[in-house]
């Protein structure tokens, strides 16, 4: 993951680069600025996930010369089969769509169904006292 994360960081500062250097050229033309600075901002994320997910479980099988092929066998990840959180989140995000259309109100309460939805997700199996 550390190369990832380096390689997302290096797209960060080249979107920021570009977003400073397209919003003085364009006399911050907020459109372009705008859709730049979001760029910035998704690589950057991306990058802090990767350098936090190293951080935690080190470097993979993947990113060793001397691993085996079996050393990378396993399962990634539980995913449980009666999760109520995706149905809830779906919902929600169907919910503020609908409300991009038919007013704030709508919106709102669907930001607040899908908040609930994607933390329900995130925390689900978050092992107490640990």
């Amino acid at each position: 993951m550390k190369v990832e994360a380096v390689l997302f960081g290096g797209v960060a500062v080249f979107f920021a680069g570009s977003a400073t250097l397209y919003g003085v050229w364009s006399r911050w033309d907020p459109a372009g600025t705008a859709v730049l600075i979001i760029a910035f901002g998704m690589a950057a994320v991306v990058s802090v996930f990767c350098a936090i997910q190293y951080r935690r479980q080190g470097r993979r099988p993947q990113d060793r010369r001397d691993a085996e092929v079996a050393a990378a066998v396993g399962p990634l990840e539980f995913f449980p089969a009666h999760s109520p959180w995706p149905i809830v989140t779906a919902f929600g995000f169907t919910l503020a769509a609908t409300g991009v259309v038919y007013g704030l109100w709508l919106f709102l309460i669907g930001m607040g169904i899908l908040a609930r939805g994607v933390l329900g997700m995130v925390f689900q199996f978050v092992t107490r006292g640990s």
